[in-house]
């Protein structure tokens, strides 16, 4: 239910509520050549144009309009998408007729170019490596803003599936305040206890997960890290019976050690 349905308000719902996701997945790669090839094939896995189609996704999820998508594939490697939304029906004086992106709009040949309304998505991408340690990294950092009624953390089931997400990191925060029709100031629209409560079971029973809440502030934190470790799916173009069964046991450790350390924040000795 919406702030509206809840309460008269006094003008426009101008509550700013923010998700920030960030997600981290870990392969093996042992040789020089597996990891720059583990890198090329992550990158081109989440290149601009999938990672696009899932952020259109997520703006349909939280029934937002899309005003404008840009976005960049890097050299070496990584890359970005920006989405610009509205909340609310696109009337067509505010479309640019300079810009012709009509393939996001279906009512439209012409959008809006740079222009904000209320809320906006982006997705950057970091795949990493260290060739002497054996395990590469691949970085997923998620904003979605909103301001109005739109919440983004329904769509927090669509982003974990989306990704091999082996360790993610979750910040919501709710900033500002509406005013109701009596004066009085709201600075929450919605009940929230943990942002756990948003995810399904089954995803959670996958993970570890560790609550960090500042209630006062509106400010919610959630850490989770995978429990279950099949090294086969950590092992890039080798099959985990060509590994000695010694080696495989250092290969574990080597892949818990890693996501423990993203996971907590610190180096472990």
């Amino acid at each position: 239910m919406n702030a509206e349905e809840k309460m008269e308000l006094f003008g426009f719902n101008n509550l700013t509520k923010t998700l920030s996701y960030n997600i981290f997945d870990v392969c093996y790669a042992k040789t020089e050549r597996e990891h720059l090839d583990y890198i090329s094939y992550i990158d081109e896995q989440y290149n601009s144009e999938r990672l696009t189609k899932i952020m259109i996704q997520v703006a349909e999820l939280i029934g937002a309009k899309i005003l404008n998508i840009s976005k960049q594939d890097y050299e070496p490697r990584g890359a970005s998408v920006n989405l610009l939304l509205a909340e609310d029906e696109i009337s067509e004086n505010v479309i640019d007729e300079s810009c012709n992106m009509g393939k996001y709009f279906k009512d439209y040949d012409k959008y809006l170019l740079g222009h904000l309304d209320k809320s906006h998505i982006t997705v950057h991408t970091y795949p990493e490596y260290y060739p002497d340690n054996y395990v590469s990294t691949f970085r997923v950092d998620i904003d979605v803003s909103t301001c109005g009624t739109i919440s983004p953390l329904n769509t927090l089931d669509l982003l974990i599936g989306s990704f091999d997400s082996d360790i993610i990191t979750i910040d919501y925060r709710v900033r500002g305040f509406t005013r109701d029709k009596e004066g009085k100031k709201n600075f929450m629209d919605h009940k929230l206890t943990s942002i756990q409560d948003y995810i399904a079971e089954d995803t959670l029973r996958k993970y570890d997960a560790i609550d960090t809440n500042v209630y006062q502030a509106n400010l919610f934190h959630t850490k989770m890290l995978i429990k279950e470790l099949n090294l086969q799916n950590y092992l890039f173009r080798t099959d985990v019976y060509e590994i000695p069964p010694k080696e495989r046991l250092q290969i574990t450790d080597r892949i818990r050690k890693e996501m423990i350390e993203i996971f907590s924040g610190m180096n472990i000795y």
